[in-house]
């Protein structure tokens, strides 16, 4: 089974993806638990060219094939050989992402980022997505408070309000679109809460898949 989670800067993901996956293990599941951009040596990479502040000149177009590149790696050495095995995947943002911050925040043509997608991935799509919602504005503050403590703080997390509001619509208009494979939360809570609320979920699908 592969899951991945998304949402806004801010909304809790990696805490929630890191929570999940010991969870599931602790259950006896053979979990991969992976992330983009990044995931692999060549991956990791290209994660340090994408969020470092020394690159804001980056064009749109740039980003998304940089995107595109380490998730091929992810794909390819991590993701399928893991799934091929049985085993589930949790992976922290894939091809939605792209389509939510590239797509949606920058405004790329969405069909040529279909096509780019298809081709990095080989047509491989989640069985689910936990997408975890938040105000941009309370999500931006909770990054603040999170850099303040030692974390990154990159290049698309300082980008302008305007873009951070389009990115959460984006996510909005996608999860419209395959209302099937999305189940919105709200990642404004506590964790706990939006933990209890995840696992509630992965236990349902996981049953589903028996």
């Amino acid at each position: 089974m592969f899951i991945t989670f998304e949402g806004p800067d801010g909304s809790g993901k990696t805490t929630q993806v890191q929570r999940a996956a010991a969870r599931l293990r602790a259950d006896g599941h053979q979990v991969l638990l992976t992330r983009e951009p990044g995931g692999t040596a060549i991956g990791d990479q290209i994660r340090a060219v994408l969020h470092s502040m020394d690159n804001t000149a980056m064009l749109p177009n740039t980003e998304l094939l940089l995107y595109s590149a380490s998730r091929a790696q992810l794909v390819g050495e991590a993701i399928r050989p893991h799934l091929e095995q049985g085993g589930i995947v949790i992976c922290d943002r894939f091809y939605d992402s792209t389509m939510a911050y590239q797509g949606y925040g920058h405004g790329l043509d969405l069909d040529t980022l279909r096509i780019i997608t298809e081709f990095a991935t080989g047509g491989l799509k989640p069985d689910l997505t936990l997408y975890l919602d938040i105000a941009p504005e309370d999500g931006l503050q909770r990054r603040l408070s999170a850099v303040a403590q030692g974390e990154e703080w990159n290049r698309l997390d300082d980008m302008e309000m305007a873009f951070h509001r389009r990115v959460r619509e984006g996510y909005h208009q996608l999860i419209a679109a395959e209302p099937q494979r999305w189940v919105q939360i709200d990642g404004a809570r506590s964790m706990d809460a939006v933990h209890d609320d995840i696992m509630q979920v992965l236990a349902s699908r996981l049953k589903q898949m028996a």
